[in-house]
């Protein structure tokens, strides 16, 4: 019995599971197949994300390019000290990061309500 090949070794295999497939979202659908309403809905978020981008960078050429032109203009504004720092250092220098974060911050948010308000379009029940 010892010269004896040990048996061959059984494949075993769980039975085949049925495959549960979420059913086709229909927004989804539409967008996949490019029709011509979905190409208009995505050119429209497209554009309203370029507007807020536009938007949001004017404010910070506007917030940030005008203190130069300020102190230009106004030397006296430059000579000011606040807290033992002249009032360009601090406001270009420090205060200039805080003011794009919060830009930043701002954009990502109206960024994401337009990306809701075209999600609740494509999701919103046909009548």
């Amino acid at each position: 019995m010892a010269d004896d090949p040990p048996p061959p070794r059984t494949r075993v295999v769980l039975g085949e599971a049925t495959v549960h497939r979420r059913p086709a979202d229909p927004a989804r659908t539409d967008l996949a197949d490019q029709t011509a309403i979905s190409e208009a809905l995505v050119k429209g978020l497209v554009r309203a994300q370029l507007a807020l981008a536009l938007r949001l960078s004017l404010v910070v050429v506007a917030g940030l390019g005008a203190l130069p032109l300020l102190f230009a203009v106004a030397p006296a504004v430059g000579g000011f000290k606040v807290f033992g720092m002249h009032l360009p250092w601090l406001l270009l220098g420090v205060l200039s990061f805080p003011f794009l974060v919060l830009v930043g911050a701002a954009y990502v948010h109206w960024a994401e309500r337009n990306e809701q308000d075209f999600t609740a379009v494509i999701r919103r029940p046909e009548r």
